[in-house]
């Protein structure tokens, strides 16, 4: 009767744990920049819906419908923002106007912030002002 022994060998297991090792290591940094990215890609869908927000106040402003705007209009970024549903979270998102309101538009500036620091880069549209 032979004896048979199974398993892998001392090279055998050291040769994929090298292998695995350099995946690791080439695959790592293009997973570390995904949380600047997402923070990129929701600062700029919030710019979007300020745009967009803008765009339906002011339309609803000049069709004549009474409202909390009839009264004040939308000067700058952050008012813009209040009309966006849902609302934005405050302690994610800074928005500022960073031209201010000049012949009916105006420019916001969208900042994602993860602990007071901000992360990625800030987006940028053009709002309508009135």
């Amino acid at each position: 009767m032979k004896n048979l022994q199974k398993g892998f060998t001392l090279i055998e297991l050291i040769v994929v744990i090298v292998i695995l090792g350099i995946l690791s290591a080439v695959a790592l940094p293009k997973f570390v920049d995904f949380k600047s990215d997402a923070a990129n890609a929701a600062a700029a869908g919030v710019a979007g819906s300020l745009a967009a927000t803008s765009a339906l106040q002011y339309a609803a402003f000049s069709a004549g419908k009474s409202g909390a705007l009839a009264a004040n209009g939308m000067q700058t970024c952050a008012t813009a923002a209040t009309f966006i549903t849902p609302p934005i979270d405050a302690t994610k998102f800074v928005i500022t106007t960073s031209v201010p309101c000049a012949n009916n538009a105006m420019t916001c500036s969208v900042q994602y912030e993860q602990g007071g620091a901000a992360v990625g880069s800030p987006a940028t549209t053009t709002a309508i002002c009135f």
